[in-house]
C-alpha cells in the first residue's frame, strides 16, 4: 500500500520452510472493496499544511492459485495559506502472482490536473534472490537490487504470519514500483497485541460486518527508509488495525512534515468461490 500501502521475491527454495510451516494454517487474504475518508491528523513543519481531507479507494482481488490484483487510488486537497490549496491523485494497478515471484505494475500521478509520474514496468525474482525490473514507461529502462526484497501483498503476508506466532518486530525490504519505480525501501514493522474477535470501541460501521466479527487484528506501524539515507529518518509510516484476511482500518499515515488519518468509510466483501488450496 504507498499509502495502505499500505510491496521483492524471495527464491522458490528460500520461500520453501514458510509454505510448509503454514501449510495446516493457510493465510487467506478477502477480496474486498474499500474507501477511506482522509483528514488532518497532525501538521507540523515548513510546509504549514493547515487542513488536508480526500478519500483512499481499494480494491483487492484474486488469491494464491490465480495471483492477486490491486487497485489503489488516493486523491488528497492539502490547504496552506502560503501555497494555496493543492490536489494530489495518485493511481496504481498491480498484479502479484501467487507465489511472490513476480509483479506487474503501472501507476500515476499528478498534482493538480498535472502529471507529475507515470511507471509502467514488470518485475521479478532471479534465481540468486536479486530483483530485475523492466519498464515500459516512462521510457525503456531497467532496474535492479539485492536483498531479496518483497512485494507488498507478499510483505503483509508476512506481517499476518509474524503476528499469528506472536512475533512483535519484522524488517523486510519491500518494492511496490512507486514513485520512479526504482526505489527498494528497508521497512520496520511494529507488531502490536492480538485484539480478539468483536472486541474494541470506535470501530466504523463497516468493520462491524458479520466477515470480521470472527476475526482478530493485530495494530501495526510500518516504516519506510529510503537505501542510502545517513539520517535514517523515515520517508513515511503507517500505521493500521490488520484483520487476519488482510482488510484494514483505522489508518495513520504520517510523512513527516503532516499526518493524515483514514477512517473506513465503506466495505464490500464480495462472496469467495475460488476453490483455491494453497
Amino acid at each position: 500500500m504507498r499509502s495502505l500501502s499500505l510491496a521483492a521475491c524471495l527464491s522458490l527454495s528460500l520461500l520453501a520452510p514458510a509454505w510448509a510451516q503454514t501449510a495446516t494454517t493457510p493465510i487467506h487474504l478477502a477480496p474486498h472493496r474499500a474507501v477511506y475518508d482522509l483528514s488532518l491528523l497532525r501538521s507540523g513543519g515548513t510546509k504549514g499544511v493547515e487542513s488536508a481531507r480526500g478519500r483512499i479507494a481499494m480494491e483487492f482481488g484474486g488469491d494464491a492459485c490465480e495471483g492477486y490484483t490491486v487497485k489503489y487510488r488516493q486523491v488528497t486537497v492539502l490547504d496552506s495559506s502560503d501555497a494555496g490549496s493543492r490536489t494530489l491523485d495518485t493511481q496504481s494497478a498491480t498484479f502479484e502472482t501467487g507465489d511472490g515471484l513476480s509483479m506487474r505494475f503501472k501507476t500515476t500521478s499528478t498534482v493538480q490536473g498535472l502529471v507529475r509520474d507515470g511507471v509502467d514496468g514488470d518485475a521479478q525474482l532471479r534465481p540468486d534472490g536479486s530483483l530485475d525490473v523492466r519498464f515500459k514507461q516512462p521510457r525503456d529502462d531497467t532496474f535492479s537490487a539485492t536483498g531479496q526484497p518483497l512485494f507488498p501483498t507478499e510483505h503483509m503476508k508476512r506481517l499476518i504470519e509474524m503476528a499469528r506466532k506472536g512475533e512483535r518486530t519484522y524488517s523486510a525490504r519491500v518494492y511496490d514500483g512507486s514513485d520512479d519505480g526504482k526505489k527498494v525501501f528497508e521497512t520496520l514493522s511494529l507488531i502490536g497485541n492480538r485484539i480478539e474477535p468483536g472486541a474494541g470501541e470506535g470501530v466504523e460501521e463497516p468493520a462491524r460486518q458479520e466477515a470480521l466479527a470472527k476475526m482478530p487484528r493485530w495494530p501495526m506501524t510500518i516504516s519506510y527508509f529510503e537505501e542510502g539515507k545517513a539520517d535514517r529518518e523515515p520517508a513515511y509510516t503507517i500505521s493500521f488495525e490488520l484483520y487476519e484476511n488482510g482488510i484494514a482500518r483505522a489508518l495513520k499515515i504520517n510523512y513527516g512534515e503532516f499526518a493524515l488519518k483514514g477512517d473506513l468509510k465503506s466495505l464490500e466483501i464480495p462472496a469467495v468461490t475460488s476453490a483455491c488450496q494453497r
